[in-house]
């Protein structure tokens, strides 16, 4: 039985990592760690990683950015594997994750689910295909409570298709201040926050006289969830290294 650890228990996304490792066999919820206390979840709660009582045989992690040196502290110091399911990391803050994934495993994805993996798959194959003919845009919805803008998983999507492009594309996020007409290089990134919106993001590939569009939708939070105790159950026992979605579908 793999032993989980939670961090940011008590939030919307720990409390559905909770529910879905519920409905599992394979593995259980030992402790959270949140800046709240709660003993209704039927596991303990702590305030730091170094108030935990139990051993983790994994963390997943769903906090915030500014929990990430008292994480990675505990990750180093006792060999933890670590699921970093939170966005809004600096760019600071990736270099100090991949710096840490020489000494422990960890496994970093903007987004856990299956079909945006899918999603960007397609996206780098129409990329590949259309080549300059077509200007790509990424239009993100999230719920009016998200921080972040752009999305870490359009963000995702961008780099991806960047990764096929010749000659090499940029990312504009803001359009209305540029009086001029757009570049053939470039991506534009479009945020929209909104209700209760869980997430939504499409790709569109405009060319002359016809558009594609590639879209993901997702209808609960529960299938990031689903996906984060999937990578949780893979990181178990690997080797020191910076894992993510790729890892996880090669080994599946």
């Amino acid at each position: 039985m793999i032993r989980i650890a939670i961090s940011g228990a008590l939030g919307k996304m720990g409390r559905n990592v909770a529910a879905s490792i519920a409905e599992r066999s394979d593995c259980t919820v030992c402790c959270g760690i949140d800046l709240r206390q709660d003993d209704s979840l039927g596991f303990p709660v702590y305030t730091s990683f170094q108030d935990m009582q139990e051993k983790p045989d994994v963390i997943i992690d769903y906090s915030h950015p500014s929990c990430l040196d008292s994480l990675l502290s505990y990750a180093k110091s006792t060999g933890t594997p670590v699921v970093l399911a939170t966005t809004g990391y600096s760019d600071a803050q990736l270099a100090q994750i991949r710096q840490a994934a020489e000494q422990v495993a960890l496994f970093s994805s903007f987004n856990m689910s299956i079909g945006i993996q899918l999603l960007m798959a397609l996206s780098k194959k129409a990329a590949a295909v259309l080549g300059t003919q077509f200007d790509i845009e990424i239009i993100e919805k999230h719920h009016n409570q998200k921080i972040d803008a752009p999305s870490g998983t359009a963000i995702m999507l961008a780099n991806a298709i960047c990764e096929e492009s010749d000659p090499p594309k940029h990312l504009v996020y803001d359009r209305h201040s540029v009086r001029k007409k757009r570049e053939v290089n470039e991506i534009g990134m479009h945020s929209i926050r909104g209700g209760t919106i869980v997430g939504e993001h499409e790709v569109l590939f405009a060319g002359p006289d016809e558009c594609i569009s590639l879209k993901h939708t997702a209808s609960s939070k529960r299938v990031f969830a689903e996906g984060s105790v999937n990578a949780a159950m893979f990181l178990v026992g690997k080797a020191p290294m910076l894992y993510d979605m790729k890892h996880l579908l090669a080994e599946a």
